[in-house]
């Protein structure tokens, strides 16, 4: 059941890239000769709209468009005879198509955990045999206050723990209604990825409305967006692995996909990325598509259709064999999740 979520939602995400540039290209004018469902080989045509031919095909990882005279300026009707101005916009609809719905997807999410209460900090993992559990720490339980100061965030609490390192802390906590205290000594050297006093922290969350879920959908979306160009050079400077910041086949998104616990969160992440991904100025994409049309725009003449053609064979080519090598490495060199960042990470004092 898991794999076939997962396909599907793959292949949906690809499927509303390509309804994007069948609408912008249905809306200007532009023929469209199959819109496919899955890849080739094709297994039955399902039915004909205004000239377009709905098909489902064998291999069910996405879908396809095929505009009429999408490579040849001289077919009317098709896309490569259309204005540039035309030519962009159904270029860019599809990119458009998967960050409208990641930011949708983001609104889901949001909308459906809330947002947490960053005033009330809670126990939400105790390590075995640290000093939070020796003093009957359990998960639930609500920090109040730290040597009689108040804990108003993680922050706070953190602040304090580290600056008492190896003394005692009087901790008040509430748990179920009822106020009780305990004595812990949090640890100098504790074990990597413990803390001090062996404690994960959390907060509550509460209900909020469909247009702050909105706008926090829109936020994330924007942050991802500006973290995908920052990351090459975060690795460079080592602030995030190469492993963390490989690229991935199928099989490396489905390793993430059953590590995760947020099929929301993941497919806004894989919607957002195809949209970023197919923007970037490489041939045989949307993106290297959309700069060799720039200069029709820019200087009013444009690239002879037979060097664009080469240019995005050869691109497609190169691309075709660094997706194989990508998928391969999934299998060669598999992800160590254990080893990632999960979205959901909290602090541990």
């Amino acid at each position: 059941m898991q794999l076939l979520q997962f396909i599907f939602g793959i292949a949906a995400l690809i499927l509303v890239h390509e309804f994007g540039h069948f609408i912008a290209a249905r809306l200007l004018n532009i023929e469209v000769e199959e819109f496919g469902i899955g890849f080739k080989p094709r297994i039955i045509k399902l039915f004909d709209f205004k000239g377009t031919a709905f098909t489902l095909n064998a291999i069910p990882l996405g879908g396809f468009v095929l505009p009429k005279g999408e490579n040849d300026p001289n077919i009317p009707g098709g896309l490569a005879a259309a204005s540039p101005w035309a030519r962009l916009a159904v270029l860019f609809a599809g990119p458009f198509m998967n960050l409208l719905t990641g930011a949708i997807l983001g609104t889901m999410l949001f909308y459906s955990i809330g947002e947490p209460v960053p005033d009330i900090v809670l126990v939400n993992q105790v390590a075995t045999g640290s000093p939070a559990e020796t003093a009957g720490l359990q998960v639930g339980d609500q920090f109040l206050t730290v040597n009689g100061e108040k804990i108003d965030s993680s922050d706070t609490l953190i602040n304090l723990t580290n600056q008492n390192l190896g003394e005692n802390l009087t901790i008040s906590l509430e748990r179920e209604g009822e106020i009780y205290s305990v004595n812990i000594i949090p640890r100098v050297n504790p074990p990597e990825g413990e803390g001090p006093m062996g404690v994960g922290l959390g907060n509550p969350r509460q209900a909020i409305n469909i247009f702050t879920a909105f706008n926090r959908g829109i936020i994330t979306a924007g942050d991802y967006f500006k973290a995908i160009f920052q990351l090459p050079m975060r690795i460079m400077e080592g602030e995030v692995s190469p492993e963390e910041g490989r690229l991935v086949g199928y099989k490396g998104m489905y390793d993430i996909y059953t590590h995760l616990n947020s099929p929301l969160w993941f497919f806004m992440i894989i919607s957002l990325s195809l949209g970023i991904m197919n923007l970037l100025p490489i041939p045989a994409l949307d993106g290297g598509r959309i700069l060799l049309t720039l200069p029709e725009i820019i200087f009013h003449r444009r690239i002879p259709a037979q060097y664009e053609n080469a240019i995005h064979m050869i691109g497609f080519a190169l691309l075709l064999g660094l997706l194989i090598y990508i998928n391969l490495q999934d299998f060669i060199n598999p992800l160590n999740l254990n080893q990632m960042t999960p979205p959901t990470a909290t602090p541990t004092p």
